[in-house]
């Protein structure tokens, strides 16, 4: 595949990102502005809860889906408040609902709490809108716990699987990635991948496109079932399609 291919393949599955603690409404309206390409449309864009509603509206109308994050970065709110954070942003117009499970409580063997809590914002997000379940799997550490816990995230009613909160020293690995897939694979759902964190080059979306192509098959990773959350890649990407060969690979 071209470079001019491959970056139009990952622009439309990036969730553009903007979850700086500098975050604006003139940095939301700048998002959304790039959201709708020349070369098509991304995937989503990802913002804070707070500015869910300034991003719906100034996408109304396109095919950009509005996701938002809830017990974030930490992983270490209370269920109650998670829940109503997530109904007070779908009330917003949140398309999709990206939720930290509660790492430290899952390395404590807690898997139960860990099902329950991920069922309970589940049932909120409802059918029709998508659940994204983050691991933080630059703290779980090991490949098989990774693993464990996409399973879990899965049965659990998670609709996507993501790395990484891109708030913790190490963010999306591709052995973090090949571990989810697995698990993925041996689900037999109709799961999706995130990747986030660190991911600012066209070699970079390679690696995990070609990954996912690997132990999914051709054409798995659609922006259905496969998502790159970034920022700084889409200049890249931009870069790849406009002028071939010029990008920061």
């Amino acid at each position: 595949m071209s470079d001019a291919a491959l970056a139009r393949r990952a622009l439309r599955c990036l969730d553009l990102t903007e979850l700086s603690d500098s975050c604006s409404d003139a940095l939301i309206d700048r998002l959304c502005r790039k959201a709708l390409t020349p070369h098509g449309p991304v995937a989503a864009v990802c913002v804070w809860p707070q500015f869910v509603t300034r991003a719906r509206d100034a996408l109304e109308g396109t095919p950009v889906r509005i996701a938002t994050v809830v017990n974030f970065p930490r992983g270490d709110k209370d269920i109650e408040k998670v829940i109503e954070d997530a109904e007070e942003a779908l009330g917003d117009g949140a398309d999709e609902i990206d939720c930290v499970l509660p790492y430290d409580a899952l390395q404590r063997g807690e898997t139960a709490f860990v099902a329950d809590f991920l069922s309970g914002v589940r049932e909120v997000v409802g059918s029709g809108r998508t659940l994204k379940a983050i691991l933080e799997t630059g703290a779980l550490g090991a490949s098989d716990r990774i693993e464990a816990a996409a399973r879990l995230a899965i049965a659990s009613g998670a609709d996507f699987v993501k790395t990484s909160t891109g708030k913790s020293r190490v963010s999306a690995t591709p052995e973090a990635a090949e571990a989810i897939l697995a698990a993925i694979r041996a689900s037999g759902k109709p799961a999706g991948l995130k990747v986030s964190g660190g991911i600012r080059t066209l070699d970079g979306a390679r690696t995990y496109l070609d990954l996912a192509d690997r132990v999914m098959g051709a054409g798995w990773a659609t922006p259905k079932t496969f998502r790159i959350g970034a920022s700084a890649l889409y200049e890249s990407l931009v870069a790849a399609i406009e002028a071939p060969g010029t990008a920061d690979r």
